[in-house]
């Protein structure tokens, strides 16, 4: 059969068997994620399912809406371990944090060690409205405070969808990129699966995360994927560096 008229895999189907999760929001009450302990069993147990060997959720710490700490998400990921020891075991379950770009978040890393990916790897995200105004100041302090960057689904900040040269100015600002699985099965919408699309045939995503915060994301899954799964694998592939 003509490879165009191959029909394209469902996601579920093309997770690597060693692959590594870097965003989620599993812990339940600390977020928008899972809400109480049989959220994050659910979808602790679904992502074993889907074949995922290993999982950092990330919950939100931003300012004035998820006052979130390195203490509060490292006691809950306690709470999980004791409440549900199975399946976080199983994922080796971890905790670091999606640190909302923004004026206070300077602040923050220069008084607090940040709960990283790995090493010095932070996961980073902007609002959805528009990017903060001192945003490259921000990224600089954050590479010289000894951070490295990685920008949470780039593909989701539909003010730079016509702008494709914001990404690249991005990137040479010292980001790298995370993009979200479910943006390849239109979950987000066409114009976010374009834009992820696109970035992808530019070869500027580093990185995957499901970002999963519910049942709606689990059943996505299930969907057929949208884009060029080879270059989805490879990507996917690289998660190996968060092992």
């Amino acid at each position: 059969m003509l490879s165009f008229l191959k029909s394209k895999p469902l996601l579920k189907e093309l997770i690597p068997q060693d692959y590594t999760d870097i965003h989620s929001h599993l812990l339940f009450e600390i977020d928008d994620g899972a809400q109480n302990q049989n959220d994050t069993a659910y979808l602790l147990d679904s992502c074993r399912e889907f074949g995922f060997a290993r999982m950092v959720t990330t919950p939100h710490t931003c300012s004035s809406v998820w006052e979130n700490t390195r203490e509060s998400i490292e006691n809950k990921l306690q709470e999980v371990y004791e409440l549900l020891p199975e399946p976080a075991g199983a994922l080796q379950l971890k905790a670091a944090s999606e640190y909302m770009l923004d004026d206070t978040f300077v602040k923050l890393f220069q008084e607090e060690k940040l709960l990283t990916l790995k090493d010095n790897y932070v996961l980073v995200e902007m609002s959805y409205i528009n990017p903060p105004i001192q945003l490259f100041d921000i990224l600089f302090e954050l590479q010289v405070a000894g951070y490295q960057p990685v920008l949470a689904h780039p593909e989701r900040y539909n003010f730079y969808h016509n702008n494709f040269e914001a990404y690249k100015k991005l990137k040479k600002a010292g980001c790298l990129f995370q993009a979200n699985l479910l943006s390849t099965v239109g979950y987000y919408g066409e114009h976010v699966t374009k834009a992820v699309e696109k970035l992808f045939k530019n070869d500027m995503i580093d990185f995957t995360g499901s970002d999963i915060h519910h049942k709606n994301h689990i059943a996505s899954f299930s969907k057929k994927i949208k884009i060029d799964e080879l270059l989805l694998v490879a990507a996917m592939k690289r998660n190996t560096l968060f092992k």
